[in-house]
């Protein structure tokens, strides 16, 4: 028997999913409004011949390839990866990056804005007996995925911090990802900390982490709480996006009972 567990936040008209001014913009458009749009395409035809009188239901939609759960490419993070080769868009990732071997991290007891270690990260798969392979899929779950749809969804939640990332990327993940808006620790919590110290490789020092080594990350995951922490399957195909930074995904986890 496989159970799949959907791993994706709706893409829906919302100013709590993304930081202001980022928010997708979609116009929905009924059966009932778009009869002469149809019958466009057939002249002489009537909106009394249409079965109810009724067009075709269509959307139109002003998003960013961020908004909703989405797959990062290399050239997201930077115009350079593997230490300054040209960084792949998201239509040059390979495939098999995104199928493998699931494993799940929780950091849900963390504080906001808390920054990953890579020390912690070992001390989490020792508490879930696993070893990371080439081509595991690491899925990070934080608080954030408990504050989904209130304004509080954005500053909320730990962040992987470079250190992190790279050991990871060293041992052989492609991919991974987050129910948190952002893999690094929410913007709100790092001005701070730049602020206080001066040192800008602390902005964006997750992300920043493909310039060495490339991978793939998936943000905005949902429903992590659900999975064991390894056993499962992970399969993320993100949208073919020509040239772009990043393609949208419905993310499943597939567990074989």
């Amino acid at each position: 028997m496989m159970r799949i567990i959907d791993l994706a936040r709706p893409l829906e008209n919302t100013t709590y999913a993304d930081p202001p001014g980022l928010a997708p913009k979609i116009d929905y458009f009924g059966h009932d409004q778009t009869a002469d749009d149809l019958l466009a395409f057939f002249p002489g035809i009537g909106r009394d011949q249409l079965p109810g009188g009724e067009g075709w239901a269509v959307e139109m939609a002003h998003i960013s390839t961020h908004n909703g759960t989405h797959v990062d490419a290399p050239y997201h993070y930077h115009s350079t990866m593997d230490g300054g080769k040209r960084a792949i868009t998201i239509d040059e990732v390979p495939l098999e990056w995104f199928m493998g071997p699931g494993v799940r991290l929780d950091f849900r007891e963390k504080p906001d804005g808390h920054v990953i270690s890579a020390d912690e990260i070992r001390t989490e798969l020792d508490r879930i007996g696993h070893d990371l392979c080439p081509g595991d899929i690491v899925l990070v779950n934080t608080a954030a995925a408990a504050a989904w749809g209130t304004p509080q969804y954005v500053p909320t939640g730990c962040g992987m911090g470079r250190e992190a990332t790279l050991f990871l990327t060293e041992k052989g993940v492609r991919v991974c990802g987050t129910d948190a808006w952002s893999w690094d620790a929410p913007f709100t919590h790092t001005a701070k900390r730049v602020a206080e110290t001066g040192n800008a490789d602390l902005i964006w020092e997750g992300h920043r982490a493909g310039m060495e080594r490339a991978y793939c990350q998936i943000e905005k995951l949902a429903n992590l709480e659900l999975l064991p922490d390894s056993g499962f399957e992970v399969i993320t195909f993100p949208v073919k996006v020509a040239g772009a930074s990043a393609g949208w995904c419905r993310p499943v986890a597939l567990i074989r009972d």
